[in-house]
């Protein structure tokens, strides 16, 4: 019987050989430190799984504070930068961006000492969100309207080796598991014309040194490091290799003690350079078999880890170190469902690639609509949206409107049904100009849609506790 293993090895195999028409150095199959074939597959597929988060987060850092030349660069470490637009198809390096907040950013570098966020008073009724990100991709801690409340106030975010104690003027600490931070800050756009206001509270959002806060000497700089080089492009062809860069930057604790053991028997972890090429043949059709069937089951899961009701997965796949608890293939699902997304009560995220009856929405064969009963639009304190995305890429897409979304601040300028309902109008061409209020322009190809519901509401009707609340989201409907 020929197992689907046994085609991928195959076709692992031929895809080699008619890549190369050399020999292969040779390779000591007798190497006691080395695993089986079989074993060294299984050690790439748990691996692809474990590592898919750090790889695809070290790729962000390097696009966004490290490379200067790589179209994505935000700012140097420890510096903010600030959108002063909504995210458009232009912006690449994040897949599923979010279009209706316009982002502050900052990488911090917590090795020489720790940095503290300031943060300005936001006026009553404008949601933001200060979310704090470590490199095993855990939402660590959050500053915001739901939180700390809209005061103005001065946070530390420190390192795992940190030890000092709760300086003066600072409000709250936050300890990250590793020494790069992703701080990612969204700021509440009501509508275009509202920038300039957004633009004046981005301003007041600082990141400095702790020595600098306290107007104290710097301590010594840590040292320089001399970054592989990584795009989100590139993953795919070197994920080992961006692998052991990413890990010199993730300490090994308890949880995943296990999993770092595994990759160090075939070469991966801090320090080391995973060498493909100087692999037999046949280990490197089981690597390539095993990273294959890696993402095939975070696929698989992304598809099937959250409840599905009335077609759109519903659940909560993001949150700190207890939240995953070691489940390697939930993280990773939620990693490339949509890197850096908040926890479950920031903000829950819908999404579904088909329609109310089961199948894929395509833009190029059918119009949908979406439609929220009278009363029955998203129960959140906050805001709600509903961004479209390629279904292939997971990017924006280009269209006449320059329209990536239809959120709550947008309903006073859209027209709603007799009977008090609301529908959206979902298709590649205009719907007309009586309905191009409601309309969330699509590609000419196979969809993505993502709801986000910032700061959803706990009390019935809400869509908490994640795939289990009063509230459901419609299903989209093919259009009459």
């Amino acid at each position: 019987m020929v197992t689907k293993r046994d085609l991928l090895r195959s076709a692992a195999i031929a895809a080699l050989l008619a890549a190369t028409a050399t020999s292969f150095p040779a390779f000591a199959e007798d190497n006691l430190n080395w695993p089986s074939l079989v074993e060294a597959k299984d050690i790439a597929e748990q691996g692809f799984i474990y590592g898919l988060p750090l790889v695809m987060n070290y790729a962000v850092m390097q696009e966004f504070a490290v490379d200067k030349n790589s179209g994505q660069f935000k700012a140097p470490f420890n510096e903010i930068n600030n959108m002063t637009h909504v995210a458009t198809p232009e912006d690449t390096a994040v897949i599923t961006p979010n279009s209706d907040t316009p982002y502050s950013m900052s990488w911090l570098d917590l090795r020489a000492e720790p940095v503290v966020i300031s943060v300005p008073a936001i006026e009553k009724g404008r949601y933001y969100s200060v979310q704090l990100i470590d490199g095993n991709t855990y939402n660590f801690g959050y500053i915001g309207t739901r939180t700390t409340g809209s005061e103005p106030g001065d946070y530390l975010v420190v390192g795992p080796d940190w030890t000092g104690e709760k300086p003066a003027g600072i409000k709250e600490i936050f300890v990250s598991t590793t020494p790069f931070v992703f701080a990612l800050l969204r700021t509440q756009l009501f509508n275009p014309e509202d920038m300039p206001n957004v633009e004046k509270f981005q301003a007041g959002y600082k990141a400095q040194p702790l020595s600098a806060f306290l107007k104290q000497p710097a301590p010594p700089a840590a040292p320089a490091i001399d970054f592989v080089p990584a795009t989100t492009a590139g993953i795919k062809d070197n994920f080992f290799e961006y692998l052991d860069a990413a890990l010199q930057f993730v300490p090994e604790t308890a949880r995943d003690k296990d999993a770092r053991a595994k990759l160090a028997r075939i070469g991966i972890g801090p320090g080391r350079t995973f060498d493909f090429k100087e692999l037999s043949l046949e280990h490197k059709a089981e690597i390539l078999v095993g990273m294959k069937q890696g993402d095939d089951k975070v696929t698989k899961w992304l598809a099937s880890g959250n409840k599905i009701i009335n077609g759109w997965n519903v659940g909560s796949i993001f949150g700190d170190e207890a939240f995953f608890n070691g489940d390697w293939l939930m993280r990773a699902g939620a990693a490339k469902g949509g890197l850096y997304g908040n926890d479950a009560v920031e903000a829950m995220y819908p999404y579904t690639r088909v329609d109310a009856d089961g199948e894929t929405l395509d833009g190029s064969k059918h119009n949908y609509t979406l439609t929220f009963p009278a009363g029955g639009e998203p129960p959140v304190n906050a805001f709600w949206s509903v961004t479209m995305y390629d279904g292939k890429s997971q990017f924006l897409i280009k269209n006449p409107i320059n329209r990536y979304l239809i959120n709550s601040p947008m309903l006073p300028g859209m027209k709603k049904n007799e009977d008090g309902s609301l529908t959206l109008y979902i298709q590649k061409d205009s719907p007309g100009a009586d309905k191009e209020a409601n309309w969330l322009p699509a590609p000419n190809d196979t969809i993505y849609l993502v709801m986000r519901l910032y700061w959803p509401k706990t009390e019935t009707p809400s869509i908490l506790p994640a795939g289990a609340g009063t509230w459901q989201p419609p299903g989209i409907e093919k259009a009459s």
